[in-house]
């Protein structure tokens, strides 16, 4: 397999890019901008929303760790199958654990098909007030436990391709700055 592929006269390169980071970090509303940019320059682009694959893909998958690191390893497999068919395959997931975003890496490596991961590094203190989807505040409640981030843990990147402080700049700087190091990598 190649991750590149020709689209009428231009060579389009698929890449995956992971954008890890806690509940409500800003992964997915990052992504999508992103998908947008890449789009309107004649990428094609999917991204492969963490909720949408666990209702669909991962149906019945659980929290506990091997149940996370089945959920990441089989987008993982859907990511670099997108990907190494020319499409930008944008991935905003949690991905808590380490050695499962390694997997992944590895996976992509030796298919030769490009991967960058994203730390998405908004801290938890600014998720709990963004609070999306209301995990913060069930959780605090007592309804849920099992808060990547709070009561489960998250192991940051240690070094990731890129590190996106969102708490700190707009969604559109934040893709802005993605998409830069996509062009710098030849990916964009």
């Amino acid at each position: 397999m190649t991750t590149q592929e020709f689209q009428g006269d231009k060579h389009v390169t698929g890449a995956t890019i992971w954008l890890t980071g806690l509940p409500s970090a800003g992964k997915t509303t990052i992504a999508y901008e992103l998908a947008d940019r890449l789009r309107a320059d004649g990428h094609p682009a999917e991204v492969l929303d963490g909720d949408e694959i666990r209702e669909f893909l991962s149906a019945g998958l659980g929290f506990s760790r091997e149940d996370r690191h089945t959920n990441v390893q089989r987008i993982g497999f859907v990511a670099e199958l997108l990907a190494s068919n020319g499409i930008k395959a944008l991935v905003p997931v949690i991905a808590p654990y380490e050695d499962s975003r390694e997997a992944v890496r590895k996976r992509h490596q030796s298919e030769g098909t490009a991967y960058l991961e994203v730390h998405v590094a908004t801290p938890v203190e600014v998720c709990s007030v963004r609070d999306v989807k209301g995990l913060y505040a069930k959780q605090a409640a007592g309804e849920i436990s099992g808060l990547t981030g709070v009561d489960d843990p998250y192991e940051e990147p240690t070094s990731p391709d890129l590190r996106i402080e969102s708490h700190r700049q707009t969604v559109q700087e934040s893709a802005a700055a993605l998409h830069a190091l996509l062009t710098e990598r030849g990916l964009a």
